[in-house]
């Protein structure tokens, strides 16, 4: 012994020794110099263990590294150690620590350490590396408050669960290297405050399964945002960040968008319920009620007859009085009357009968009321997986995905094919089962877990030989599995396996489960556990009468891809343990010896089978120890189908009803006595209430029976002060105000008939029972508190068959405040249900213990993904009463910020004004009525009060930090502007399943990106111009609003006015959709756009419409009746082909569309159709898909806007007249054509009223014969800036009054000698023409046109006209040297006019005018231009650019200038010249040729 120790002395001595060598320390003085050392290292050899640190009691550094150390130890003596390194040691546990209190930094990686223990007392610590182990929890730091810098890359760690949460000082993490492969790991982490370095994917370690994820990075900086370092990129900059949180916001409204759509789906499948379930009570309820009418006329009849007859009616009250629907009590029954026996018993058989033919009637309300709830629970419970899915996904960003299945994909085909192949008709015989109805197929994408499974494949394969890798896929099954029934927790257990997988083998020891995981190959045997589980839970729920013969009817299975590997039969007896199996993979049981199909690996409907003992195509129930191994990628739903139901589908629905019974009823109704219609009351006096009640005096009435009359109002029954008995059933009572004020009244019946309230009952306190069977009452919470007060001795209240809002509370909340009550609904009140109605009723006011219990003082809103409100997500419903215990700080309510007081039937907000900073509150499935109580909390961010009573905004004006308000499910009618313009922060609204029928008061929010407003009463499409103010609209949900039926293209035209929406209804706007809106509505002017334009939607107080420049390029002013006093519509400028719509306006007098693009009145057939002439094409008289015609042909077209008298079409680029069709307009009086590039008048045939026609500045060259065949009233003909030469076929103008012929080719003289065809013709202008440079135009003109009266602009005098004369007999008396005449060469003074022309005098006198040249010249011409010249030079490109440069824009400046014309006054000498707004007057000259001096062109302007 004592030389063992002795030789450890001299090993000890020696490591010693190499320890100081190392450090420069002489050992020999060690005992000295020891105490001044404060760092040591040694490396690699030499130091085995860790001896002889009590000579370095100042040690504050110590470092090993590379040496045989499998212990910490002999630190006692180093109470100052500071930093300590073991690394690359062989240590396998931490220990030997507990004296080091005062250590600071600790490197123990590169060692086989298994588990982080004895770290406890290091509350100093602040770094700790412990990477490259083979550590597989995160433990044993909850003391380490102090710890910045933490480092587990290189260990097995699968999980962080909550173990960091106490290091609230972790500055730096390293988890690189690992096995975390699930993003709600990486949530966890932003609970640690102060993290700003984090590495999962370090360049120096492998990468953790989470980093190869989709969107990995984005997930973790939403998360932590404060992060400034992740896996060594810095990702500081705010625009990483912003890219972060855009990302999740997109992400969290999309799915908050799908979210909904499945709940909308659902209120879809329950309305489709409730419409079915009303047509099947249909029937039902008309006999329920025949019989109960019956029934009761027959008790009226009983309750006259005597005494005799009290027993029989005791007998049936004992029997079935309150068992079947109809019975009364009728203890208190007094008679009047005497009746025959033989009668009284007839009537009391007959009560029987009819009492009994309820029963079956009664029962088959029941089962129609089972059938809906059994539908509504399976939709229901549809629609909870449905959004749970939806859940996953947003929390696994995409990761997990749950793809629907339907019929025209393969795979839900094939798994259909998968589940069918597996069902065996003899294993379900016993349950009268037939086969399987397969409702829903999801697949599933779960990255994390298919990555897992590859990766153990191949490594399980890469120990095989090359064979066995080439036939693994042999040993693939596609094997089924069902969540344990046992555990109650079917849903939950469902949803893990989808998102994380199948537990390990500890983890279903943990939970008392086989070790392996219970797989199997056939639907019966997988089946079996649920079944027998729901069989013995039926069999103790017996009381609860279940209408469904199958209570395992619907069922859902997971089809998982298993990799069985090397398996063998199981061996009975031993435990399914892997240690029992070491060498297998998974385990099996054959089932029985019927075979069945085997898949392959990629279709579960494979008919590929496996061979050998391992995997026989038999039925096999199977364990598989892996959890690795088994990836699911399908959940099917499924329900069994009974014989009885393929029977009921070829025969009868649940819905149709025996004829057997309805004969029953005929005979039971037919019985003796068959009562005889009695006359129906409709009011009440003193003589009819004594004639019914068979009494004398009003006082002795104690029992009145008023059953089955008309009345609506018992205004005298309040006299009867005995009254103790009184039916009013069947008859039209909407109230019950006059039954009041009534001491003995004890029973009351006002069953059938229509009550909405019971506000007006008063005083009725002797009332013991009330039936209100079988009205429209709807809200429980008021009408019980109207009988709590006035009925106080109340026992019996049957309340059933009424429309109840909320019906499945109704039973407590009436409970509740009437403590009297013995019988409700016919059915005994337990003394536990009447406590628990009490107690629910005591909790329904908002106080110190409810604000307590549902509260919390977080300050921050938790980052997570999730769909939950901040008060939802940081106070659940049910926590452990905070403050109870201990005593209350004085300023405890200024420090809550979230309430969630959900569900607790509050009926109003109040004791709120103290909670000063509450920024998130939810009210959700209240009684609430009001928003009040509020002011106070200004502080407030989220609102949410859904499933309440709240019909007005009023309440919310204060609170301007609002950021989303939720008020689903109310009873709003409106969006109140005044309140909705103080919320400036408001970013989310949802009102959906309101009243509301328009938007009005919504364009106040600009702030508002998410509108949910569906399943409202908005029936207008002008509605959504109130929405275009909203600029940061993204999503919008309009679904199930009358206008979303009834508008066409509805989607798209939404998405035109709005082009800034991402989705709308729960399904993203895609840019094929914005096309088509634009194409289809692009330019279309609708009411609504007139309403938007005018700011108002008073269609018929419009009388004129201006709507110039705006883009139209379809007018769809429907219905036309709206604008029925519109008389002038202008929409010049803008790009429409055709009068559109606007023919179909009754009463238009006036239409301008210059600047437009006019083909023709209605447009032109192409082939095909576009939407956009889809309107056009359904007015029988356009003319569509007739011949074309000739030119100037007319056709047999209808006329068209019989009330048009003026029609402006300047500026048009029309260039043909036939094809406008304006001979339609038979009631056309003024039509302006100036501006366009007609080359032939034509098409005017059917204007017989047209007395002005425009044609200025276009390119007419010769009038046709038929030009103007039908215009013999015309007055006013321009002609002005055409290519005319010759005046022919003038000769139907009659009655034309003024021509203006300006800046035409008018050469000859004898031209205008044509002019006499028209002899009513006062004014004519040539001015222009080649031929008014002859200086004896004029008097030719004037001598051979006798009524006229200005000629050129110019006033013809009486001495103007003599002197033609005189120079027509004497051609030679005047001297042509002095001739001077307005028709000379004359000087030009340009005078600009802004605006329109205004009107100039003309009482200025003319010059004398001798006239030259003779008769002669005048008559023959001789100032004509060379004919090259008049082609080339006036239509030239540059003149012709001057002229029309400055030219008249509109008609209403022609209407000006023309007026000024016309007016009696005397134009300055010569000539006025017209260029738009400039006036050109001319002075006389003595060079005839200097008109024009720049070589027939006019001067520049």
């Amino acid at each position: 012994m004592m030389q063992s120790e002795k030789q450890k002395h001299r090993w000890d001595d020696e490591v010693i020794k190499e320890l100081c060598l190392a450090n420069g320390v002489s050992f020999e003085n060690i005992a000295q110099v020891g105490s001044e050392v404060s760092s040591l290292e040694t490396f690699f050899s030499g130091f085995p263990r860790m001896v002889g640190l009590s000579f370095f009691p100042r040690l504050c550094q110590f470092t090993i590294l590379g040496q045989d150390i499998k212990h910490i130890e002999g630190l006692e003596c180093c109470p100052l150690l500071r930093e300590l390194w073991v690394v690359q040691c062989h240590l396998t546990e931490i220990s030997g620590l507990q004296n080091c209190l005062q250590l600071e930094k600790l490197y123990l990686y590169d060692n086989q350490i298994c588990e982080i223990t004895n770290l406890e007392l290091q509350i100093n610590l602040e770094v700790l590396w412990l990477n490259n182990n083979c550590i597989t929890q995160i433990q044993g730091l909850n003391t380490l408050q102090n710890l910045k810098e933490l480092n587990l890359a290189d260990n097995n760690i699968e999980k962080i669960g909550h173990s960091l949460d106490p290091n609230v000082s972790l500055h730096n993490l390293n988890l690189s290297g690992n096995k975390i492969s699930s993003f709600k790991e990486l949530t966890l982490l932003a609970r640690l405050p102060r993290l700003r370095e984090l590495a999962l994917k370090d360049p120096t370690s492998t990468s953790n399964p989470v980093c190869l994820l989709c969107n990995y990075a984005t997930h973790v900086l939403y998360h932590i945002p404060g992060l400034q370092r992740l896996d060594t990129y810095d990702v500081l900059s705010k625009q990483v960040k912003e890219a972060a949180e855009s990302t999740v916001m997109k992400k969290t409204m999309y799915y908050n968008m799908r979210v909904r759509t499945a709940q909308r789906k659902l209120a879809e499948v329950r309305l489709s319920l409730m419409e079915k379930k009303k047509t099947m009570l249909q029937l039902p309820g008309e006999r329920i009620r025949t019989l109960n009418h019956t029934l009761k006329s027959l008790e009226g009849e009983l309750s006259k007859v005597p005494a005799s007859c009290e027993k029989s009616a005791c007998t049936l009250e004992d029997g079935s009085a309150h068992s079947v629907e109809g019975s009364i009590d009728r203890s208190d029954q007094t008679t009047d009357i005497s009746r025959d026996p033989a009668a009284e018993y007839k009537i009391l058989s007959k009560i029987d009968a009819l009492r009994e033919r309820l029963v079956p009637w009664m029962r088959r309300l029941n089962e129609i009321e089972a059938w809906y709830e059994r539908g509504l629970t399976q939709a229901t419970n549809m629609m909870e997986y449905t959004v749970q899915f939806l859940l996953m996904e947003l929390e696994s960003v995409g990761n997990v995905r749950l793809e629907e299945g339907c019929c025209t994909d393969p795979w839900f085909t094939s798994c259909c094919d998968l589940l069918h192949s597996r069902f065996s008709h003899s294993d379900f015989k016993v349950h009268n089962i037939a086969g399987i109805k397969i409702n829903r197929v999801i697949r599933i994408h779960n990255s994390a877990l298919r990555l897992r499974f590859e990766d153990k494949l191949h490594t399980l394969l890469s120990k095989e030989s090359i064979s066995s890798q080439r036939n693994y896929r042999r040993r693939l099954e596609y094997l089924f599995y069902i969540a344990d029934p046992e555990k109650n927790s079917e849903r939950q257990e469902i949803l893990s396996i989808l998102e994380e997988g199948f537990k390990t083998t500890q983890q279903n020891k943990t939970l008392e489960r086989e070790g392996a995981i219970p797989l199997s190959n056939s639907l019966s045997v997988a089946e079996q556990p649920r079944i027998e589980h729901a069989l013995r839970q039926a069999s103790q729920d017996e009381s609860k009468h279940s209408t469904d013969t199958i209570h395992f009817r619907h069922g859902q299975i997971i089809v998982s891809k298993v990799f069985v590997g090397h398996s063998m039969p199981i061996r009975e007896g031993d435990p399914l343990d892997r240690s029992t199996y070491p060498k297998a993979y998974s385990v099996y049981r054959d089932v029985d010896t019927k075979h069945g199909t085997a898949p392959s690996e990629e279709r579960p409907n494979s008919t590929n089978t496996h061979t050998g003992p391992e995997c026989g195509p038999r039925r096999r129930q199977w364990f598989v120890f892996d959890h690795e191994l088994v990836l699911p990628e399908y959940i099917i739903y499924f329900q069994y189908i009974t014989t009885g139901d393929q029977e009921q589908a070829h025969s009868k629905g649940i819905d149709e009803t025996p004829s057997n019974d309805i004969i029953l009823d005929r005979e039971v109704l037919n019985m003796e006595p068959v009562l005889k219609p009695q006359p129906r009351l409709l009011s009440l006096d003193d003589n009819i209430l004594l004639n019914v009640a068979r009494a004398d005096v009003l006082s002795e009435i104690t029992v009145l029976n008023l059953h089955g009359n008309s009345l609506k109002e018992l205004k005298e029954i309040s006299r009867l002060t005995a009254l103790q008995h009184l039916t009013i059933s069947f008859n039209k009572f909407t109230h019950l105000d006059d039954i009041s004020h009534m001491p003995n009244l004890k029973f009351l019946d006002a069953s059938y008939n229509r009550l909405v309230t019971l506000e007006g009952l008063r005083r009725l306190g002797q009332l013991q029972q009330l039936d209100l069977r079988w009205n429209k009452l709807t809200k429980a919470r008021e009408d019980t508190a109207v009988l709590r007060k006035h009925t106080p001795a109340l026992l019996k209240l049957d309340t059933r068959f009424n429309p109840w809002i909320g019906s499945k509370t109704v039973r407590m909340t009436i409970l509740g405040p009437l403590t009297t009550l013995t019988h409700l609904d016919d059915m005994m009140v337990t003394e536990e249900e009447a406590a628990d109605a009490v107690l629910m009723a005591a909790g329904s006011k908002i106080n110190q213990a409810s604000l307590l219990a549902h509260s919390s003082t977080n300050t921050d809103r938790p980052r997570c993904l999730s769909l939950l409100s901040t008060a939802q997500l940081l106070c659940p419903l049910s926590p452990a009463p905070r403050g109870l215990t201990r005593e209350l700080e004085l300023d405890w309510t200024a420090k809550i910020t979230v309430l969630n007081l959900d569900s607790q039937k509050i009926s109003k907000l109040i004791n709120l004004n103290e909670l000063v900073n509450l920024r998130w509150a939810s009210f959700n499935d209240n009684d609430i009525s009001k928003v009040e109580g509020l002011d106070s909390c200004l502080k407030l961010e989220e609102l949410s009060l859904n499933n309440n009573n709240i019909s007005t905004l009023n309440g919310l004006s204060k609170l301007q930090l609002l950021n989303k308000l939720s008020l689903d499910g109310n009873q709003l009618s409106s969006l109140d502007a005044s309140a909705l313009e103080r919320l400036p922060n408001l970013s989310f609204m949802s009102v959906e399943n309101n009243c509301i029928r328009s938007v009005h008061g919504i364009q106040r929010v600009r702030s508002l990106l998410e509108l949910y407003i569906g399943n409202n009463q908005i029936s207008t499409s002008r509605d959504i111009y109130y929405l275009k103010g909203l600029t940061n609209l993204i999503i919008l949900d309009l679904y199930g609003n009358p206008f979303v039926e009834k508008l066409e293209n509805y989607r798209i035209y939404v998405v035109f006015h709005l082009p800034s929406l991402k989705a709308l209804d729960g399904i993203a706007v895609e840019v094929t959709e914005c096309e088509s809106a634009k194409d289809m509505f692009e330019g279309r002017l609708t009411p609504d756009m007139v309403a938007e334009k005018l700011g108002h939607s008073n269609y018929t107080d419009i009388a004129d419409l201006t709507l110039q420049s705006c883009s139209i390029r379809m007018v769809d002013l429907s219905p036309a009746d709206l604008f029925c006093r519109l008389c002038s519509v202008n929409l010049d400028h803008n790009n429409l082909t055709s009068f559109s719509g606007l023919i179909y306006l009754p009463n238009i007098k006036a239409l301008c569309l210059n600047y437009n693009h006019i083909e023709s009145i209605l447009p032109r057939r192409k082939a095909p159709l576009t939407n956009r002439q889809i309107l056009f094409s359904k007015v029988h008289s356009s003319g569509y898909g007739r011949q074309s015609k000739g030119k100037g042909e007319t056709g047999p077209l209808e006329p068209l806007m019989g009330s048009l008298e003026v029609l402006h079409l300047s500026n048009n680029g029309i260039s043909n007249m036939a094809t406008l069709q304006l001979s339609r307009l038979t009631n056309l009086k003024t039509l302006f054509l100036q501006g366009n590039e007609i080359s032939q008048v034509e098409g005017l045939e059917g204007l017989h009223q047209l007395t002005e026609l425009v044609l200025d500045r276009n390119r007419i060259k010769a009038l046709a014969g038929n030009s103007f065949i039908a215009q013999n009233v015309l007055l006013e003909l321009h002609l002005a800036e055409n290519r005319i030469r010759e005046l022919n076929h003038l000769d139907p103008l009659i009655e034309l009054r003024k021509l203006f012929l300006d800046m035409n080719k008018l050469q000859d003289i004898t031209e205008l000698d044509k002019l006499e065809v028209l002899p009513s013709l006062t004014e004519l202008s040539v001015i222009g023409n080649p031929v008014a440079k002859n200086s004896l135009h004029r008097p030719a003109t004037v001598l051979r046109l006798s009524q006229l009266q200005v000629l050129d602009e110019v006033t013809v005098t009486q001495e103007e006209r003599t002197r033609a004369e005189t120079l027509s007999a004497d051609p030679l008396s005047a001297d042509p040297t002095c001739c001077q005449c307005p028709g000379a060469s004359l000087p030009i003074t340009v005078i600009n006019l802004p605006g329109p022309l205004s009107l100039m005098p003309r009482n200025i006198p003319l010059r004398g005018m001798p006239i030259g040249g003779g008769l002669q010249n005048f008559m023959h011409g001789q100032d004509n231009l060379p004919s090259n010249v008049d082609e080339a030079q006036p239509h030239s490109t540059k003149y012709k650019n001057h002229r029309l440069g400055n030219a008249v824009r509109n008609g209403q400046a022609d209407n000006t200038f023309r007026h000024a014309r016309t007016t009696g006054s005397n134009l300055p000498t010569s000539g006025l010249l017209r260029y738009g707004n400039r006036v050109i007057i001319t002075y006389p000259s003595q060079e005839q040729d200097s008109r024009f001096p720049n070589g027939g062109k006019p001067p520049l302007m």
